[in-house]
């Protein structure tokens, strides 16, 4: 199982409905979520909208992402979530920039 951590940047002035929005995801979305290896999934922000994202795969980032990206309810999930993302303004999944581990107490 590899343990995946990344952040990206949430609007300052959209961090209320970012939340709002997290308390009721699609139960098609965890599902599909889950049917691609994301476990343990768990997001914390700051109050300046930086997100730490964190899960646990049994494969790695690239393959959760990949497996998620043929996801329809996917699309329609990151396009409504895109203006919520500081950046490109593209989808959180493309902006999400992977952190490297330096160390876990097993």
């Amino acid at each position: 199982m590899q343990r995946v951590g990344f952040i990206l940047k949430v609007k300052q002035e959209l961090i209320d409905e970012y939340t709002e929005r997290h308390e009721t995801v699609w139960p098609e979305m965890l599902e599909a979520l889950s049917r691609h290896g994301w476990h343990n999934y768990s997001l914390f922000m700051r109050s300046d909208g930086t997100l730490f994202g964190y899960f646990e795969t049994p494969e790695d980032f690239d393959t959760a992402l990949e497996g998620m990206s043929g996801e329809s309810v996917n699309d329609l999930w990151q396009s409504e979530m895109s203006r919520f993302i500081e950046g490109t303004g593209g989808p959180a999944d493309e902006t999400m920039e992977e952190l490297v581990e330096v160390f876990h107490l097993d």
